[in-house]
């Protein structure tokens, strides 16, 4: 009860803008802009480039992702942006992007998988079990050519030495319910296996194995010398061999594929709306443009997204119904995370201009594909205001989309006529791993980011990944989420201050209420951790905002009240001791080692330790994060400034506590591999 009191003064202090926003019609750009974004956008122009798109095998540094690649290209120079180029940067094996080792490139032509009867030397097909041609997804990344001919032996999930006991798998396939990269050390090296066939589930929801026609993307390792390949099949598939080797029956396959690792050239593509008195900066929009075929919603769907965001800023500008930005925006379609990391490192002058992200991967799955859409926020160790202009909008749209459905109004409903009229009800989330996003918040690069994105989804990673499961209307949303973003960071000046900074007090209101409820349930030392690095978060945020545009003083009086009364009503916390021994030593980053630590099949602090024991940092599990989180964080939070309990408690706040003793162990190992060094006391 006792916090009942501050928290209705904020109410009644900081929400009265919010309240005038909350009745006005739009928030943070003017309606008419809003209007024209509403009246251009079209979510079947984007359907339609996506299908184009979804038709290419874009594996990286291939064919394929070369075809869609110049496919974009040609459509951005249509749309009238300028300065479009198909970047080349070498895909080889060998040569380090920041942290990334580049991968081959891989083009895979041919692959089918068939039953035979032997008669002799000779195999007579049967039946044709897997086709590359039907499904380009049968064929496991990174495989290599093979003409095998051999029995089918089932050794379960194939990662130990027990699963081959009494087994004859030499110059066979064996059939495997794991991974294709986890079953080739003892399958292929040890035992003499000649491939495999694989019905590897990945990408855990609650339908995974509901559909078990599924055939989901399997993977070799990228850098590994062994020549081998693997076919996918689905459960179904998996479940009728099984029963059949079970009974006794000898299956007879033929495999042959036609595929290669080779040194060939990343093609990310970019494109620029220039700006006019701040050109020098940039605001991103960006996506990935790999997959397998068809890969509609993973990623076809972020790359038409924001290549039609591209196609209604161009032509709103050209037609003067909104006015060229203030700020530059430039758009960017990269092989998943390796070729952004080639970008960052070949053109560090474009990627200094950078100010702000906007990065989509998937955001049109259908009712079908079970998705839940996200607006998600940055990191904790990147406090920035830009969090909250996307989640704005996201909430605009939720609002605008959800009274339109319900027949209650909704004057900018942004459906299209080939999708849904369903309400959006976008998800604000918390920061999320697993896209290029990530690099562009690491500490390394420090670019704020605005994260949309589906999940779960039923058919990611699957051949059912298919345009007809895109929705229409979908693409138009978060085209609409990412335009209107982009355009008010483009050109967010002083007096567009007082109305994001009533936005920015709602959202942090409610991330207090978030933050009160996980204090609850942690001890009192690790409550007073929470509430202090909760509030140092929103005071850095709202100080992020002078990296845009100057604060009004009027503002700056208007968040001094705001923050006291927030500090009030979250309470005082307690001062925490001075660190003492090793918890008090500072380390600072090593500048010439940029990146996060895994990219894409390449682990620089494994590469680079010496067959040290992974730190056990990597296999913890939080309340809200696993290994990976914390260590992304951990490194992000090293600045030269911060001891290592204090890292400890930032991550601990932002995933749930976690030891002082793993982290410590975490940070050892990265300074033993020179990602980072200790300063003095």
């Amino acid at each position: 009860m006792r916090l009942f009191a501050p928290f209705a003064a904020l109410l009644v202090c900081a929400p009265l803008a919010a309240g005038a926003q909350r009745a006005a019609t739009v928030p943070l750009i003017p309606e008419p802009t809003v209007a024209a974004l509403a009246g251009e956008l079209s979510g079947a122009s984007a359907k339609r480039n996506l299908e184009f798109i979804a038709r290419q095998h874009r594996m990286r540094a291939s064919k394929g992702f070369r075809a869609a690649a110049e496919f974009v290209a040609a459509q951005a120079r249509q749309y009238g942006l300028e300065e479009v180029t198909v970047h080349e940067f070498p895909a080889d094996g060998h040569t380090m992007y920041g942290t990334q080792k580049a991968r081959l490139g891989w083009d895979p032509e041919f692959a089918e998988l068939w039953e035979v009867r032997v008669e002799g030397v000779r195999a007579i097909p049967l039946k044709r079990i897997a086709s590359f041609e039907d499904i380009p997804g049968i064929l496991a990344e990174d495989s290599d050519s093979a003409d095998v001919t051999g029995e089918l032996v089932d050794v379960g999930a194939g990662t130990t030495e027990h699963d081959y006991a009494g087994k004859n798998v030499r110059g066979n396939l064996v059939l495997t319910s794991s991974p294709p990269g986890d079953v080739a050390p003892l399958a292929i090296d040890k035992f003499g296996a000649k491939g495999m066939v694989s019905a590897a589930q990945n990408q855990v929801t609650a339908w995974w194995r509901e559909d078990e026609n599924l055939i989901r993307w399997g993977h070799l390792d990228s850098f590994e010398a062994r020549h081998t390949f693997a076919i996918m099949v689905s459960l179904k598939q998996e479940r009728a061999f099984q029963e059949r080797l079970a009974a006794g029956e000898h299956v007879m396959l033929h495999a042959v594929v036609r595929a290669a690792r080779h040194s060939a050239t990343y093609n990310p593509v970019t494109a620029l709306i220039p700006g006019t008195d701040r050109r020098s900066e940039e605001i991103v929009l960006s996506c990935h443009l790999d997959h397998q075929r068809p890969g509609a919603n993973d990623n076809a769907s972020g790359c038409a997204t924001i290549l039609e965001v591209a196609r209604t800023l161009s032509t709103l500008i050209a037609e003067g119904k909104i006015a060229q930005p203030s700020r530059s925006i430039r758009f960017v379609w990269p092989c998943e995370v390796e070729c952004t990391m080639a970008l960052f490192q070949s053109e560090p002058a474009m990627r200094a201009r950078f100010k702000a992200v906007i990065h989509m991967d998937m955001v049109g799955g259908g009712p079908v594909t079970k998705a839940i859409f996200h607006v998600t926020r940055g990191p904790l160790s990147l406090p920035t205001f830009v969090n909250d202009v996307g989640q704005t909008f996201g909430t605009f749209v939720n609002d605008e989309s959800q009274a339109y459905a319900m027949g209650t109004g909704g004057k900018y409903p942004l459906v299209s006529g080939e999708g849904g009229k369903e309400p959006l009800e976008a998800d604000l989330a918390e920061f999320t791993m697993g896209s290029d996003h990530e690099l562009y918040t690491e500490s390394s690069y420090g670019i704020p980011a605005i994260y949309m994105n589906d999940w779960p989804d039923r058919y990611i990673h699957t051949n059912f990944d298919t345009p007809a499961n895109i929705d229409a209307t979908k693409l138009q949303r978060a085209a609409f989420i990412g335009a209107a973003s982009a355009l008010f960071l483009a050109n967010m000046k002083s007096s567009d201050v007082p109305a994001l900074w009533a936005a920015m007090q709602s959202a942090m209101l409610r991330r207090a209420a978030t933050m009160l409820e996980r204090r609850a349930v942690l001890s009192p030392a690790d409550a007073s951790t929470l509430t202090r690095t909760f509030l140092r978060s929103e005071h850095a945020a709202f100080e992020s905002i002078a990296t845009f545009a100057a604060i009004p003083d009027s503002v700056r009086h208007s968040a001094t009240a705001f923050f006291e009364q927030l500090e009030t009503l979250t309470g005082t916390p307690a001062t925490s001791a001075p660190a003492t021994g090793d918890a008090a030593t500072v380390y600072a980053r090593n500048a010439d080692v940029k990146g996060p630590m895994v990219v894409f099949g390449y682990d620089y602090l494994v590469d680079h330790s010496s067959g040290r024991t992974p730190p056990r940092l990597l296999a913890f599990q939080g309340m809200r994060g696993g290994g990976d989180e914390y260590a992304y964080e951990a490194l992000n939070m090293v600045d030269g400034k911060r001891s290592v309990r204090d890292i400890r408690d930032a991550v601990s706040a932002e995933y749930g506590p976690v030891s002082l003793e793993l982290v410590t162990e975490y940070l050892r190992a990265l300074a033993g591999a020179a990602v980072i060094h200790t300063r003095p006391r």
